[in-house]
């Protein structure tokens, strides 16, 4: 019992780092119905970004505690990110409103090679890495419960821990704050949100900013966690089943997707591995996504898909 809960629990964590990225595909779907390919190049650009910054920030001012030299560097990223969401608002999407969603897609794939090109040639394309001081040894729960405990990282407790309160104060900003209730408004019919004097293109970049932020936390953590390489944009391929599980418009889909998922591969390697030869973990959430697709392509949170004829 106590390694089916180490499973389950090491399932969770990475499932909430899932939720993260695919919370950036859903936003920004949710309020401009563009759907995301350059997610996962902005996640690189942020954790490029972050990782740079911590490292010249004390060169340049000689600030030597790393502490205020991460949050130094988190602050520019984050403007460096919300520079990105206006450009992409004032250069590519408002010369892309009403166009069909094939045009929308292929410009945030060329959106995609630009930010990867742009990030190679600022911050170089070595392999850097995110000390943002969290702990990596792991840490023995439940010894009394369970002979030997429920071993767990601490990275990926502090990792999901961050990943929740992200999510929850997201929650909060489009529940109970007026530019979150425009972001809904406009998510449900943009042009009655236009008529009642709501200005999308303010919407739009309100929306790429706040990916853009959800983009550099998790750029953040798993460059923490795996060092920032340029296979990190491959991060985005992983968050796809979560979106598709959950549906594509929902909040709340985005992060039971991602725990589903996150889940599912941990317990599916344990368990079914040794029966089929292992390697299970690397393709379960496409599978998994596949029959959704067959028998509920909306998702578990999705709007249900009307055919009008």
């Amino acid at each position: 019992m106590g390694f089916f809960l180490e499973t389950l629990l090491g399932g969770l964590m990475t499932g909430m780092l899932y939720s993260l990225v695919a919370l950036g595909f859903v936003l920004i779907f949710k309020a401009s119905g563009v759907f995301n390919f350059a997610q996962g190049a902005m996640v690189l650009f942020a954790a490029l970004a972050m990782a740079r910054f911590a490292e010249w920030i004390p060169n340049w001012t000689g600030i030597a505690n790393p502490w205020l030299a991460n949050i130094a560097a988190f602050v520019l990223a984050g403007v460096i990110m919300f520079a990105v969401a206006w450009l992409i608002e004032r250069l590519v999407l408002r010369y892309l409103v009403n166009q069909e969603a094939a045009t929308l897609l292929m410009a945030t794939l060329g959106i995609t090679y630009f930010l990867e090109g742009l990030g190679q040639t600022i911050f170089g394309s070595d392999i850097y890495k995110i000390d943002i001081g969290m702990p990596k040894d792991p840490v023995f729960l439940l010894e009394s419960v369970f002979q030997g405990g429920v071993l767990v990282n601490k990275e990926d407790v502090i990792a999901a821990v961050i990943a929740a309160a992200l999510v929850v104060g997201l929650s909060v900003f489009f529940q109970k704050t007026k530019t979150g209730r425009a972001l809904r408004a406009v998510a449900d019919d943009h042009q009655a949100a236009q008529s009642i004097g709501i200005p999308l293109g303010r919407i739009w970049v309100i929306v790429w900013c706040v990916a853009g932020v959800v983009a550099l936390v998790a750029g953040m953590i798993w460059g923490s966690k795996l060092g920032v390489q340029f296979s990190l944009a491959t991060v985005a391929l992983r968050a796809l089943p979560v979106i598709i599980l959950g549906g594509l418009t929902s909040v709340p889909g985005a992060i039971l997707g991602g725990l589903i998922i996150g889940v599912g591969e941990k317990l599916s390697e344990v368990y079914l591995g040794p029966f089929v030869g292992g390697g299970i973990e690397i393709w379960f959430a496409y599978v998994l996504a596949l029959v959704f697709l067959l028998f509920r392509p909306q998702g578990l949170f999705g709007e249900k898909i009307i055919d009008r004829v």
